[in-house]
């Protein structure tokens, strides 16, 4: 988590003939090529011909993928103008996206020359893969709201794809500020382009309670009221119906939610709402400061794993995914006997309402089959768990790219595009093997964070870095920053404000 801030069945690809394209002469030349996307793909084989979308265009999907079909089509709409119909028969079709049993996982396959453009995967999570990498392919006017002028220019080849890690994050802080459910949905939106698959949103902290727990009401009442926050800027918490709003919201989106309650320390906020929560009966000032690791849950009282499991068991009915994060970092204010005793006995009740843990690096302490997140980059780590790698100088979004810079910290260092790119998740520490790590996460703490705009400043572009290096083995910053700059535009047309890193040639 951080120190101090002092210190994605059946096969249903379908015939590979017709085309829609007009006739005449063939598309100008591109200026970009097939493997000019984000993230990387695994293969990418440039063709010589390329595709053109015209009004007469087609899309074919069958049974199950005919939705993903349907969001390519409404992202093209506007600015093209044309209908783009989705149709279950293959007769007269351009687009062609379908289910392939030969293949599995996330994996797709994408086939473009000039008569047809072929998605195939072996799952849903795939083509929705495949999709994003598809909606690169077109130049940046296609992100516009109004029609525009065109051509669209699809470039020819073929792409073999699939992830080399099945984690892939991002986590939002709600807690220290609370970002309402539109906020998070736009969020979801961006990181989902990049073939981001998790969400983990951090809802609870000494600042603010943000999620509605039945059992406990005044988690939120109080927990959540006006004035709790950073500051006291971050009122608000979601309700059970926002909150599975968005989990839906997310699985259109092919993004899993990870919902975190941080214990036993950071819960400041709960003992102001339940003073029984203490040691010593009396309730603590409410905090909204930035400082960590004064706050403790009493690891000798039972009212202490009736709260822990009544919140777990609420949670884990709402989350549909397999995940709840049970946080577990800097808890100062917890003797270490103390610490392990606690964890020994609610880590288990994760997997009692059928989920699995994951818990900040502080819980490999305990011998669990919980994921263990790696964060703190000052501290080794060494563990036969599965290990997410999220370290702070090269993953936290909330550090300043530079002194200069507005907004976020600096506590693990200022943290460039090329910072965050150029680094092995695989290799990084000496005792987690490859084969140990799940994946990556970029965490986003929200201590200077009030909108937006300020979330999309600090997380874009270095996310794109954390999620390129998730999905591809390949590491070459100057292929990176080329690719990046050129995806400049079409962030520009979306409204996003993004930083314009000086170590990237935009567009």
């Amino acid at each position: 988590m951080r120190v101090t801030h002092l210190a994605v069945a059946a096969f249903l690809a379908l015939p590979l003939a017709v085309t829609t394209a007009s006739a005449g002469p063939g598309p100008a030349p591109l200026p970009f090529s097939i493997s000019s996307v984000l993230p990387a793909p695994a293969e990418a084989i440039p063709g010589s011909e390329s595709f053109g979308l015209t009004r007469d265009t087609v899309i074919t999907a069958g049974g199950p993928a005919a939705p993903i079909a349907e969001q390519l089509a409404a992202a093209w709409r506007p600015a093209t103008g044309f209908a783009l119909p989705v149709a279950a028969d293959p007769q007269n079709s351009a687009i062609r996206i379908g289910l392939d049993a030969r293949m599995s996982g996330e994996a797709y396959r994408l086939g473009v020359d000039r008569d047809q453009v072929e998605l195939t995967a072996g799952s849903l999570k795939g083509l929705f893969n495949g999709v994003q990498t598809l909606r690169q392919l077109l130049p940046p006017e296609i992100e516009s709201a109004t029609i525009q002028k065109g051509p669209w220019t699809i470039p020819g080849g073929v792409i073999n794809d699939k992830p080399r890690f099945a984690y892939r994050g991002a986590m939002l802080d709600l807690a220290r500020h609370f970002h309402t459910p539109d906020e998070v949905k736009r969020y979801i939106d961006q990181i989902s382009r990049f073939k981001i698959n998790f969400l983990h949103l951090h809802l609870s902290d000494d600042q603010g309670w943000r999620i509605q727990i039945d059992s406990w009401p005044r988690l939120t009442t109080v927990g959540g009221a006006k004035g709790t926050g950073v500051r006291g800027l971050g009122g608000g918490f979601l309700t059970k119906n926002d909150y599975r709003d968005l989990v839906d919201y997310a699985a259109q989106r092919y993004v899993t939610i990870v919902p975190e309650i941080d214990m036993p320390g950071h819960v400041n906020a709960a003992q102001v709402a339940y003073p029984e929560l203490t040691c010593d009966g009396v309730a603590p000032r409410p905090r909204i400061d930035i400082r960590v690791g004064y706050s403790s849950l009493c690891a000798g009282k039972e009212i202490t794993y009736r709260f822990a499991e009544d919140v777990i068991r609420e949670l884990a009915a709402m989350t549909p995914g397999p995940f709840l994060h049970i946080g577990g970092d800097e808890a100062h204010s917890t003797p270490h006997a103390d610490y392990l005793s606690f964890q020994q006995r609610v880590l288990p009740l994760v997997g009692k309402y059928r989920k699995t843990a994951i818990g900040w690096q502080e819980i490999a302490a305990v011998r669990t089959d919980a994921i263990v997140q790696y964060w703190n980059h000052q501290a080794p780590l060494e563990t036969t768990q599965r290990v997410i790698m999220s370290p702070a100088d090269r993953a936290y979004l909330d550090m300043q790219y530079d002194l200069l810079t507005p907004g976020g910290l600096h506590w693990a260092g200022t943290t460039e595009v090329r910072d965050s790119y150029s680094w092995d998740p695989g290799t990084l520490l000496s005792g987690v093997p490859e084969e140990l790590v799940f994946g990556v996460e970029a965490p986003l703490w929200s201590e200077t964070l009030t909108d937006l705009a300020e979330i999309e400043f600090l997380a874009f572009p270095r996310l794109v870095a954390i999620a390129d290096i998730g999905w591809s083995r390949k590491s070459d910053w100057d292929s990176f920053k080329m690719r990046l700059g050129a995806y400049g535009p079409r962030w520009t047309r979306q409204g996003v404000h993004f930083y314009s890193s000086p170590q990237i040639p935009w567009s």
